[in-house]
């Protein structure tokens, strides 16, 4: 029992990352009904991006306090993670907007494997895995086997202050309400003076923030980030946010838990143990797609006649 209590702390904390990727998935979809395969990549790209800023303070302020570092590591994968995620909804995901959905499948999917080339060729030996540094507090409560790690416990909290911004944000501001008019109605809104390019420039840019939210999590999380990381992430962020109901951020926030859970039991619960807890997860949801293939939480539709 003590053992699954410790998978379970350690699955609440992987489940909010999780669900920091899925939101992303779906503020894109829900508002230009569109899949991009290479979130999980800018997720690594922000992983990346706070490493080089820790890099920076370390060569030119090495005295400075690890709170300040800490701001300024999530400062730099936001602001690395933003740049990227507005360019490509203004250079690659607008352009494609009237094409077949295929294309910008594809598209994103080869955007996947530039953005992972070029930071195994193109960062300091790139190729390796890189450890990630220890910026927050390793005190841990202890009970038996059961530990209960303080720097988790400030990530899992963390990325629920970044949830509750995220659904303040699009619930209760003038930019909120443009993103949910864009994405109940997109010729509507533009009748009514909103502007699209800005308002579609604006979410890609606030999926974007919480991808480099998630990015450094996983790299505090693990201690050690890589290129291809963001390959699996962004295969789970996808699976939760089609789990939840894609184009719900509500249900893609389920989806992340009910994946991490998926893990935890493959993990604990099966002869197999966690070798194989990845198959299992993913296999459930294949399972769970053919029982409810618009998920657990669907987006009401209207047709007009």
């Amino acid at each position: 029992m003590e053992l699954f209590l410790q998978f379970c702390i350690n699955g609440l904390m992987l489940g909010m990352m999780y669900a920091l990727v899925a939101v992303g998935f779906t503020l894109f979809f829900g508002v230009l009904d569109v899949i991009v395969f290479s979130h999980g990549d800018t997720v690594m790209i922000g992983a990346f991006g706070g490493l080089s800023m820790y890099w920076w303070l370390g060569a030119v302020y090495p005295g400075l306090s690890l709170t300040w570092t800490v701001l300024w590591v999530f400062l730099a994968a936001a602001l690395a993670v933003t740049v990227v995620g507005t360019l490509v909804a203004r250079f690659l995901i607008m352009p494609l907007r009237k094409a077949p959905p295929l294309n910008t499948l594809l598209a994103t999917m080869m955007l996947g494997t530039v953005l992972r080339e070029a930071i195994r060729l193109f960062f300091p030996d790139g190729s390796n895995p890189k450890p990630f540094p220890h910026l927050l507090p390793e005190w841990s409560w202890q009970s038996g086997s059961l530990t209960l790690r303080f720097d988790n416990a400030l990530l899992f909290l963390s990325g629920a202050v970044m949830i509750v911004l995220v659904h303040l944000l699009i619930t209760r501001t003038r930019l909120g309400m443009a993103i949910r008019a864009v994405a109940q109605d997109e010729e509507a809104a533009q009748l009514m003076g909103v502007n699209f390019t800005m308002i579609v420039l604006a979410t890609f840019a606030l999926g974007s923030v919480v991808a480099a939210f998630a990015g450094v999590m996983n790299g505090l999380y693990y201690n050690e980030i890589n290129f291809g990381m963001g390959l699996l992430l962004g295969a789970i962020g996808f699976s939760a946010a089609v789990i939840g109901g894609l184009g719900n951020i509500y249900g893609a926030i389920l989806g992340g838990f009910i994946f991490a859970f998926l893990q935890t039991l493959g993990a604990v619960a099966l002869p197999f143990a966690s070798a194989y807890k990845d198959v299992f997860a993913f296999g459930s949801v294949i399972a769970l797609m053919a029982v409810r293939p618009t998920g657990l939480i669907a987006e009401p539709s209207s047709q007009r006649v």
